[in-house]
């Protein structure tokens, strides 16, 4: 396999829903190839790569590991993996992309991150929300002022699944819930433009038959009433969706913003601004594309998805899991 010296050539393991739209929009990457793919079965793998015309196709992950032709791997398993896998690719000698959550715990990030700084290899949690222009402008209203002082965060993920114990949703074997799976959304979000833990917290939430939890409602209040986050996640509804931005002197509202294509600016009732992606692909490109330039650049960790951000999302989800 030749290398363009302007190209990371790409790995993904555990080829299901979510490694094909990034196997899709890895096209639109400029600086990055798809060159091999690796599943526990290798069939699986083998009609993966026939239908993404991907050279190469691994019946074990450490097959995919070892390959010295692969720079960077794609990490899109149960979150239950994440940790040993992700550790296994930075003990390989490869880059790693590990779809969030990250860990389970903060105790198996910390891990992780501490495999990753031995061996100088780069590590991100794949927020990829946190890279679609539609986000970045958004920051950049807030940042410039454009809706005063930022006193309310409202997030909301949620869309029925029906309850399957078995399923990768429910299954606590799996670290099944709605928070781990959707939650991380709208706690990702809130981290971003408040950028820091909550002082003070409430959590509702709801269980499965099995004891996982299928709806989460959180409030945070922060530095003395400053602001408040109201967040919430969900297997048994579908929520209204929405990011909004609310400040004092003016409103940002995001349809299905982990998907980002509009971002409305608000003085009042009035619209003043919006801004648009128009996009063929999910969106997965912006990700992949920092990514590959990231390593290109010999960077060991993203200026967009820190490790402490990472280190926030997860400190953050562990308290809120002690209330259930």
């Amino acid at each position: 396999m030749s290398q363009d010296p302007q190209t990371i050539r790409w790995g993904i393991i555990g080829p299901g829903r979510i490694a094909r739209t990034f196997a899709s929009d890895l096209v639109h990457a400029e600086h990055a190839s798809l060159n091999a793919v690796a599943s526990r079965q290798l069939a699986s793998a083998r009609g993966f790569a026939r239908e993404f015309n991907i050279e190469r196709a691994y019946g074990s992950y450490a097959e995919l590991f070892n390959d010295p032709d692969i720079d960077a791997v794609y990490i899109a398993t149960p979150h239950t993996y994440h940790k040993d896998q992700s550790i296994a690719a930075l003990r390989a000698g490869k880059h790693v992309l590990c779809e969030k959550p990250a860990t389970v715990t903060p105790e198996e990030l910390e891990e992780v991150l501490a495999v990753a700084e031995t061996q100088q290899r780069y590590f991100m949690e794949g927020m990829w929300s946190y890279f679609f222009p539609v986000i970045q402008k958004a920051q950049q209203w807030v940042d410039a002022g454009q809706i005063g002082t930022l006193c309310h965060v409202r997030a909301d993920f949620g869309f029925p699944i029906p309850y399957n114990p078995d399923s990768r949703e429910y299954s606590s074997s799996l670290a099944g819930g709605c928070l781990l799976d959707m939650g991380i959304y709208p706690i990702a979000m809130a981290w971003l433009f408040l950028r820091q833990d909550p002082d003070s917290q409430s959590v509702w939430h709801h269980k499965a038959d099995n004891g996982v939890d299928d709806d989460v409602v959180i409030l945070n209040r922060y530095g003395d009433d400053r602001a408040t986050a109201q967040l919430c996640s969900s297997f048994r509804c579908k929520l209204n969706n929405y990011l909004s931005l609310i400040g004092d002197k003016g409103s940002i509202t995001i349809a299905d913003y982990w998907a980002a294509r509009e971002a409305r600016l608000y003085h009042g009732a009035e619209c003043v601004d919006r801004f648009s992606e128009s996009r063929t692909q999910q969106g997965f490109n912006h990700q992949i594309e920092q990514v590959s330039c990231d390593l290109l650049a010999g960077k060991l960790q993203s200026d967009i998805v820190r490790w402490d951000d990472s280190r926030a999302f997860q400190r953050q989800m562990a308290k809120i899991r002690l209330s259930f």
